[in-house]
């Protein structure tokens, strides 16, 4: 039997997606090299031989978005393995969903051409390179499906955040309009989502918010579904 493993090559492609304006963003790079130069794409990039996976993705992190391991959250979403998905030859690409509040603009990595964020909504009108718009699709409804039964939702967030901010994560990811009051009584009754505190956000006018962390818990039971909603 002969064996094809020497001409297939591993890379990891990332979905980084913090919320900017209250707008779900995604970053992306403009390509520097072919194929595709000066596409927008993804951030990614072959592994080393000796490389772990999750090691190389927080290196083209770091490389491609400026983002340090602890400023993520880091979880894989699925494998990409389509024949023809590279004109390079036979690769195969891990994709993961690094989550992260507040992100900073990126600075322009040495390969890429650009790097910025866009809305998810402005995507649309662009043409990603390679596979990359399946990619992102997945990892976003990933993300949005997530949040009905994890705790994903406060990784949007600084430590400290009042309901009507997790609210803000809920319905910018989703896309829709939440009742304040339903939304308020189920994120407060949920075990080990969140964990009430003895301060307050700052007054804007009205009564001061509570403010909250998130609690020890990884899984929201019962869930916030978005056909309840």
């Amino acid at each position: 039997m002969v064996s094809l493993a020497e001409d297939i090559r591993v890379a990891v492609d990332l979905i980084v997606l913090t919320l900017r304006d209250d707008t779900l963003n995604v970053l992306l790079v403009q390509r520097d090299d072919e194929p595709h130069r000066g596409a927008w794409a993804l951030p990614g990039g072959f592994i080393d031989l000796e490389e772990d996976l999750e090691d190389a993705a927080y290196r083209v992190l770091a490389d491609e978005a400026s983002l340090g391991s602890g400023a993520v959250h880091l979880e894989q979403v699925r494998t990409f393995g389509a024949p023809q998905r590279d004109p390079r030859g036979r690769v195969v690409s891990v994709a993961f969903m690094a989550l992260g509040a507040d992100l900073p603009d990126p600075q322009r990595g040495g390969d890429v051409a650009d790097a910025r964020w866009w809305s998810v909504d402005e995507l649309a009108a662009i043409d990603l390179a390679f596979d990359h718009a399946e990619v992102l699709a997945c990892s976003i409804e990933r993300a949005r499906a997530k949040l009905e039964y994890t705790t994903l939702a406060v990784t949007f967030l600084p430590q400290e955040f009042t309901i009507s901010q997790l609210r803000g994560v809920y319905e910018s990811v989703w896309g829709t309009t939440l009742d304040a009051g339903n939304f308020h009584r189920k994120a407060t009754r949920t075990e080990g989502f969140l964990v009430e505190l003895e301060r307050y956000a700052a007054p804007t006018g009205g009564r001061p918010a509570r403010l909250y962390c998130a609690g020890d818990g990884a899984a929201l039971v019962p869930a916030l579904l978005r056909s309840s909603q």
